[in-house]
């Protein structure tokens, strides 16, 4: 295992911890992430037995490196050689039933690896002199990986009663690492899930925002169902699940669509907040679902429905109630549009309102689209996507004539005012908005000496007369 400890700084470490006579290993992911043959992440774990806090701040010293402590957690951070080492001291816990808050005492390494949440980040590598580069694996967390499963080394009930933020953990290692989750684990979250409810909103959403920025994030968004978490945590999430049917009719598993526009989404961006516009871009549909006779099953309405339920989504979850929450928000009001776009005959106009309405988000737009296309039927998925690289083609056209996107009036209210002699007023908006319809539909050009005469012609329209400068 010593090929896994090549970098410096770990040779800098065990010299110290040899000076010292103090007792050192790399423990967590860092190993399992070596193991897997996975890319560093520039970060470290050193598990120290005894005081971690002191051990590092006689690194830092050594290193002549700032070392941030953390006395509340009995952790310490210092930065080195671009690599981030945080140093903890081994310690046994236990639990109280109604606290996540653990009950902290020094341990010894075998304490410390059984308090771990999983066996594959339970892996320790020694960089004690008298074994340096030792695995100590305990729990058969190289196994776990040769499996590719997630399992607790301890009994899975106790572990997720104690700390209920690892049912979270186990399913985002799941959906990160692509592995399965042991049945025992599986069968543990299940019966413990209603523990989650003692975890922060705040916690619980980095842990779901991680998920979703997986590989391949149905899987994590699959165990929460399957466990019974998403119920807890996202409840309308969960209402998409299912299929009715009337009189032979049925309508697609906005569930399952959903996740395959998640799958699909991830395959072409990391941007999170796109992945959550993918989540949310038909989350209105139970609220909106009718039975027509003679049209099946609609969704009217659902876009601008699930539009203006974005917000309360956002505060319910904790996320940012900023410009990313608008950025979904958005989307999810514009999902239809280039859809619409794509089955008709391409118009100027309807090209240009797009790009007035989408502005810079129009490429995201476009991306959620092509990921909203999940028909099994191929002549259908091949019309549409062929379809979308027209409606593409024809907004780099539009742009590069008109200049829509995030358009400004060539004609601004102030300018009506100063022309026509008014006060603020409801014909100052008339007029405004009958300019940028014009501009819209192709009828003027957009610029500001056709704007004016417009603006000149629908003042007469309204009774009004230019004044003279």
């Amino acid at each position: 295992m010593k090929e896994y400890l090549q970098l410096p700084v770990f040779e800098t470490l065990s010299n110290l911890a040899n000076q010292y006579n103090t007792e050192i290993y790399v423990i967590g992911g860092y190993v399992r992430d070596r193991l897997m043959k996975r890319p560093f992440k520039n970060d470290i774990d050193i598990l120290v037995i005894g005081s971690g806090i002191e051990f590092a701040e006689k690194v830092g010293k050594h290193l002549n490196t700032k070392v941030s402590v953390f006395k509340n957690f009995g952790t310490a951070m210092l930065r080195y050689d671009q690599i981030d080492i945080e140093f903890v001291g081994a310690r046994k816990e236990s639990y109280r039933r109604d606290s996540r808050k653990p009950i902290v005492e020094n341990g010894s390494l075998e304490d410390d690896q059984k308090r771990r949440d999983f066996t594959v980040n339970a892996m320790a590598l020694s960089l004690n002199k008298q074994n340096f580069g030792e695995l100590l694996d305990p729990f058969n967390g190289v196994k776990d990986i040769q499996i590719r499963t997630i399992r607790t080394p301890l009994e899975p009930e106790a572990t997720f009663s104690d700390d209920p933020l690892r049912m979270m953990r186990a399913i985002r290692f799941a959906s990160q690492l692509q592995f399965k989750i042991s049945s025992p684990t599986f069968n543990a979250i299940k019966s413990q899930r209603e523990r989650i409810k003692i975890i922060s909103k705040e916690r619980i959403t980095d842990e779901l925002n991680k998920i979703i920025c997986s590989k391949k994030p149905s899987i994590g968004f699959n165990y929460l169902f399957d466990t019974g978490l998403l119920e807890l945590i996202f409840p309308l999430m969960t209402q998409l699940y299912g299929v009715e049917i009337i009189d032979g009719k049925g309508h697609k598993d906005n569930f399952y669509h959903t996740l395959e526009v998640l799958d699909n989404i991830a395959e072409v961006t990391d941007d999170l907040w796109l992945r959550w516009a993918a989540i949310l871009h038909d989350i209105a549909k139970p609220a909106t679902k009718r039975f027509d006779k003679k049209q099946g099953w609609t969704f009217h309405g659902h876009e601008d429905r699930g539009a203006r339920m974005v917000p309360k989504i956002f505060a319910d979850l904790k996320l940012p109630l900023n410009d990313r929450m608008k950025f979904v928000q958005k989307l999810v009001l514009l999902h239809l549009r280039p859809i619409v776009l794509a089955k008709d005959v391409v118009t100027d106009s309807a090209v240009r309102r797009l790009l007035f309405e989408a502005g810079d988000d129009i490429d995201s737009l476009m991306k959620l689209c092509h990921a909203d296309v999940t028909t099994k039927n191929e002549y259908k998925r091949k019309k549409y996507r062929d379809n979308f690289e027209l409606v593409k083609q024809r907004i780099k056209d539009v742009e590069e004539r008109d200049q829509i996107r995030n358009w400004q009036p060539p004609v601004s209210g102030e300018d009506i005012m100063r022309s026509f002699n008014l006060r603020p007023g409801p014909e100052v908006g008339i007029i405004k908005k009958a300019i940028r319809e014009a501009i819209l539909e192709g009828d003027i050009k957009n610029n500001r000496e056709e704007a004016l005469a417009y603006m000149e012609k629908k003042g007469k329209e309204l009774g009004l007369i230019i004044q003279s400068s």
